[in-house]
């Protein structure tokens, strides 16, 4: 794994899925080292979050939108199950 920090201000979306992906194949592979693993699982874990903050802007947005149309349709928040 590099040792760089994740710059996710330069990500989209998309490009967050991708490098999500790419950590979750290193993480199921079984020669990764402990020390690895936990910082794979610590990117893994601020993709995650930053997708989540995404979806939640675009949310709001459409939300917005539609509001402004009068034809608002609020969006039903999920349950989370931990």
């Amino acid at each position: 794994m590099s040792k760089e920090k994740l710059d996710l201000k330069s990500l989209t979306f998309e490009e967050s899925l991708t490098k999500l992906e790419e950590v979750l194949s290193k993480l199921e592979r079984s020669d990764c080292p402990l020390e690895d693993a936990f910082a794979l699982f610590q990117e893994g874990m601020a993709l995650v979050q930053f997708g989540r903050r995404k979806l939640d802007e675009v949310e709001q947005k459409v939300s917005l939108l539609l509001k402004d149309s009068l034809e608002f349709v609020p969006f039903e928040k999920k349950e989370e199950t931990e």
